[in-house]
């Protein structure tokens, strides 16, 4: 009976240290992850070879978490000056960050209908927090030309139509394009065209161009170790129910003791 005793006392004492252990595994494997890039190009002009290229200057949390690119230069297609771009995450928190910045853009293909299509600065930014995840974008010195006055920080989803005499809409200028990912994740598209080409009699072509890209969350903190309240929980399971199993082993043996003694 006793020798039964002792076995269940050192079981829950086992069981009152492994709580400690698992208050101590973190509630998420590791934090989210964010990614950007500066320029990609997906598309077949008519009458000539199909242009894919890119993703320029990618950054990842997983690394390089920094890059840059000294420019994009893909005649009658883009034209762009310095890429720059991050993605880091804060291990603490889980917070997660990721920017492209795009300089000195021409739109080279949408010149023909819009007469002037560039941008002095185009950036995208994702960030993800425990609140939420959310992302923006800043255009600086835009000229569109026919599409007139292009806001700085354009909302959500901004839609411009291109379009040529006699043709109708020949592409979808998409500016700040916010797409919520099924994992969780946004992704914001600074400038994003796409080429209205299939079927359409006039069109100059077809496939998607986007500048400035950047992808984040959502924000998932680890937890370090065991804290507060559930720390305390577990250290007093350990004491209530593993110190009385040792004390009665120590009575125990001197009761043995005593009884060889006499």
């Amino acid at each position: 009976m006793k020798t039964h005793r002792l076995r269940r006392g050192g079981i829950m004492a086992a069981l009152a240290a492994a709580t400690v252990l698992v208050s101590a595994a973190p509630a998420y494997a590791e934090p989210g992850d964010g990614s950007a890039y500066g320029a990609k190009v997906d598309v077949q002009l008519l009458g000539q070879d199909a242009v894919q290229a890119g993703p320029f200057a990618a950054a990842s949390t997983e690394g390089p978490t920094q890059n840059s690119f000294a420019g994009v230069n893909l005649p009658g297609v883009l034209k762009t000056g310095v890429i720059n771009t991050e993605a880091v995450r804060d291990d603490e928190s889980g917070a997660v960050t990721a920017k492209a910045s795009t300089t000195d853009v021409e739109i080279t293909l949408l010149k023909a209908a819009l007469k002037e299509a560039g941008v002095k600065l185009v950036e995208a930014v994702c960030t993800a927090t425990q609140e939420g995840v959310k992302g923006s974008t800043q255009l600086v010195g835009a000229n569109l030309g026919k599409l007139g006055d292009v806001s700085s920080t354009p909302a959500a989803n901004t839609e411009l139509a291109v379009k040529l005499p006699g043709v109708g809409n020949i592409a979808t200028v998409i500016l700040n394009e916010q797409i919520k990912n099924k994992d969780g994740s946004l992704t914001v598209n600074a400038v994003h065209v796409k080429l209205l080409g299939d079927g359409l009699v006039g069109a100059i072509g077809s496939g998607d161009v986007v500048v400035s890209s950047a992808t984040c969350g959502p924000a998932a903190p680890p937890i370090p170790m065991a804290s507060g309240a559930g720390l305390w929980i577990g250290l007093g399971l350990v004491a209530a129910v593993g110190l009385p199993a040792g004390v009665y082993v120590i009575r125990r043996r001197r009761g043995a003791t005593t009884e060889a003694a006499a």
